[in-house]
């Protein structure tokens, strides 16, 4: 669990930077677009002035300064109306081949509509003309830059907990490995020991009736030792039939449960062939039948339901137990996770390795309900 909060911190910690520099750039690059705005408004006002200057300019007036101004401006578009609404004037515009007069016009009015305009009336007359005027490119590529900013965070946000889910699952398949290996290592030794001593039980005391369920119970030792070095491994589908894996789990549960348990089988009356390996699903199954077993606390009723879909097997276990809270549903198959006092948390998890990594298909929580039940669902093609 040290590890799963480890992981939720980095990504939670990750996510608030993103939102930091988000905000941050967008209140930064907001005040300097409204500074450069106010700044090109005044630049505008300036060359306004001036082209008023220009027109009531005396023959002989000396008007290098105006003229200075005017061609000064390079880089804001600005269109000069008349009153009537004619193109006097107009600079830094790419005009089209066709119609230019027509796209002055246009460009003239969206401006005067957005507010970007500069009256300059000439003297007691009523005449006037409007100085229409855009954004300079500069202060639209500046206005741009947080949403392209936003989006470079965004996808290294991304990229970042990818890597990090990645690392985790990296780290956690080693340990399944390792874990998996050295289980089965360890346990070799004294199953052979114990197989040695029950054949030697069997020729000392042959009319024993408890000899055989040792024998039993050793073979089930030799299984699950099989099944560990099976998950350090990549073991081969065969085809099997699905109701045979599901009467050994019953049968199973049957001797290791108490009368209390009740044990219901809905197969189709059909044999069901799947490719997998029969030892490792039958581990899943007895998981969730064992899970079920503590939920109901001993007393209740485990419903194994097969389905053959077509081109799919479906496998429902339910029960009629304390059922899952909904905050803890994403979590279930989580390794480390449990609601026990004791146990590992590794069950489910292991159940969700076999089935969807060695098996391409899916299990998951199909519906729990507190004080009713949880079934659990896999799906798995043929």
């Amino acid at each position: 669990m040290q590890w799963t909060d480890r992981i939720r911190q980095v990504k939670i910690l990750l996510v608030v930077a993103a939102v930091v520099i988000a905000v941050a750039s967008l209140l930064i690059s907001h005040f300097l677009v409204q500074d450069l705005s106010r700044e090109e408004r005044n630049k505008m006002e300036v060359w306004a002035e001036a082209l008023h200057a220009l027109n009531e300019a005396e023959p002989d007036a000396d008007l290098s300064l105006v003229l200075s101004v005017l061609q000064g401006n390079s880089t804001i578009p600005v269109v000069v109306l008349s009153a009537d609404g004619e193109v006097t004037d107009f600079r830094n515009i790419d005009l089209p081949p066709k119609d230019s007069a027509a796209y002055l016009s246009d460009f003239g009015q969206r401006m005067l509509r957005a507010g970007n305009s500069i009256r300059i009336a000439f003297g007691d007359s009523a005449d006037y003309q409007t100085v229409c005027y855009d954004e300079s490119v500069m202060l639209k590529r500046l206005s741009a830059w947080p949403y392209v900013q936003l989006g470079i965070v965004l996808i290294f946000v991304v990229v970042a907990i990818f890597a990090l889910l990645s690392s985790k699952r990296a780290e956690q398949n080693k340990v399944w490995v390792g874990l998996s290996k050295e289980t089965a290592h360890q346990l070799g030794t004294p199953i052979s020991s114990l197989m040695a001593w029950t054949e030697m039980l069997k020729e000392t005391y042959p009319e024993d009736e408890m000899i055989p369920e040792m024998s039993q119970d050793v073979k089930r030792l030799e299984r699950i030792a099989e099944r560990f070095s099976k998950i350090g491994s990549l073991p081969e589908p065969v085809e099997s039939s699905m109701n045979e894996v599901l009467e050994h789990v019953i049968a199973y549960m049957d001797r290791r449960t108490s009368s209390k348990v009740q044990m219901i089988r809905q197969f189709p009356d059909h044999e069901v062939i799947v490719r997998m390996n029969a030892s490792l699903f039958e581990w899943v199954i007895e998981n969730l039948c064992k899970n079920a077993v503590d939920a109901m606390e001993g007393a209740g009723t485990i419903t194994l339901t097969l389905m053959d879909e077509g081109d799919q097997v479906v496998i429902e276990v339910q029960d009629t137990g304390k059922g899952i809270k909904k905050k803890d549903l994403k979590s279930v198959f989580t390794p480390g996770f449990t609601t026990k006092k004791r146990g590992w948390g590794l069950g489910l998890s292991l159940a969700r390795r076999i089935v969807e990594e060695y098996h391409k298909g899916r299990i998951f929580v199909k519906q729990s309900e507190l004080g009713r039940g949880t079934t659990f669902r896999i799906e798995m093609k043929k």
